[in-house]
């Protein structure tokens, strides 16, 4: 059995975050990644169930609005995050345990996790979420190997610090959902007439312009309802709705093709995310060290040293020449 405190770091991104999902047990949903968060960006990904949002960790930063610490709690799953590398299963957890769209099906593994600690304080719940094997052992599937081990004693650089929170509507509020705080950060209320990701766009921004213009320290995720689901659900639907309306048959006709398309992208982005992740956990030391002894053996492998020496001096020289 694996210690509690071994975590592995997640990459981010929407192929392990989708998979990392199915291993807990759930259905109904995916992750998407964002380029932008330009008006519209959104509209062929509805419904859009929460933000992920990863961002380089600045320390002693105040957060932008007050700190849930009342009753509200009993209402919303959050949980403090008691160890390290677990914050992206803590985000993707925490919007999925405050989701209540038909959509999703939480399983067995997340439904007996919410029944068990939604009368515990965050602290308490951080810890049942870490103690849980079920969620470890699919957290830690995502990691890739390590090829080599490194002596922490001889690494002098400190390296940045990324974390992952998320962004969800609850009870008609907008909450910010990270661990490292005692609480969810309440942006306020949301109008009935409003939709909730034209409230969160500005917060995001803000975020995001903390940072300098040739900096890239954050990335986004949205959680949608699966689309593969969707577009079928759709197709039911024009099907049900023309026979009873005499709709035209062509433009029914005309829609359905394109949805089937959709599917079928769908399928093909499921079968790529198999891929990589199989790609990204093989141990591909084998193959090198196999490929060397034959460069070695054929008397290559100094010709190609020098030809890479060649190359990265004239590099050097051309940026000494800028």
């Amino acid at each position: 059995m694996e210690p509690a405190g071994n975590w592995c770091l997640i990459e981010s991104d929407p192929g392990v975050f989708t998979e990392l999902i199915k291993k807990f047990g759930v259905k109904g949903v995916q992750v998407e990644e964002m380029w932008t968060i330009d008006d519209g960006i959104f509209d062929n990904l509805r419904p859009v169930h929460g933000l992920i949002f990863l961002f380089k960790y600045l320390q002693h930063e105040e957060p932008s609005n007050a700190i849930v610490t009342d009753n509200r709690l009993e209402k919303i799953y959050f949980a403090k995050q008691v160890i390290n590398n677990a914050c992206a299963t803590q985000a993707v957890v925490s919007l999925l345990l405050n989701c209540n769209h038909p959509d999703v099906y939480l399983g067995p593994e997340l439904t007996k996790l919410k029944e068990f600690s939604m009368s515990f304080n965050p602290k308490m719940r951080g810890l049942t979420l870490s103690n849980s094997d079920t969620i470890r052992s699919a957290h830690n599937s995502m990691s890739q190997p390590t090829l080599f081990e490194f002596d922490p004693k001889l690494v002098t650089k400190e390296e940045d610090a990324f974390h992952f929170i998320g962004y969800m509507p609850i009870n008609g509020r907008l909450y910010e959902l990270d661990g490292l705080r005692n609480g969810p950060i309440d942006h306020g209320p949301i109008a009935a007439e409003q939709d909730w990701l034209d409230v969160v766009r500005p917060i995001i921004l803000k975020r995001i312009k903390t940072y300098l213009d040739d900096e890239i320290h954050f990335n986004l995720m949205a959680l949608v309802s699966d689309r593969k689901m969707v577009y079928e659900r759709q197709i039911y639907e024009l099907t049900d709705v023309s026979q009873i309306c005499r709709m035209d048959t062509e433009d029914v006709e005309n829609e359905i093709r394109r949805l089937q398309m959709l599917i079928e992208f769908e399928d093909t982005k499921m079968m790529r995310y198999q891929q990589e992740l199989a790609r990204r956990r093989h141990n591909y030391l084998p193959f090198i060290i196999t490929l060397l002894q034959i460069l070695a053996e054929e008397k290559k492998l100094l010709p190609l040293y020098e030809k890479a020496k060649e190359r990265a001096l004239k590099k050097e020289a051309k940026k000494i020449k800028a």
